[in-house]
């Protein structure tokens, strides 16, 4: 390990202190393990649009399914995404920048098949 790599570790540590974050990984069990199925959450949250997604392009079938109400999820989802990036929030870039996308898809299948 050299000595650049130290040093920013312990800018790290010391921005994390400054700014009077909560130690990662946490000493409490409970957070830990919270700090661990969040990313589960974030990976399989988006995979709950999938039916839906299906439905519309695969059996060409949007009845029912309100364009302006996906678009409305995609931009809300949008809307997080920045504050994800804006904040470097690993687990809430990966599900919105999913949900974003998935959500695009369906508001246009909506749209194309409704």
């Amino acid at each position: 390990m050299g000595t650049n790599s130290f040093g920013m570790h312990h800018l790290h540590i010391r921005k994390r202190i400054h700014k009077k974050h909560e130690p990662y990984p946490h000493p409490d069990k409970i957070k830990r393990y919270f700090d661990k199925v969040i990313y589960l959450i974030a990976f399989f949250g988006p995979l709950m649009t999938l039916p839906q997604l299906l439905q519309i392009w695969i059996y060409r079938e949007a009845g029912g399914v309100s364009v302006i109400s996906w678009t409305g999820f995609c931009v809300f989802s949008v809307m997080w995404l920045i504050y994800g990036f804006l904040h470097k929030e690993k687990p809430l870039i990966v599900m919105y920048f999913s949900l974003s996308i998935l959500q695009a898809i369906i508001a246009a299948g909506a749209y194309m098949f409704g």
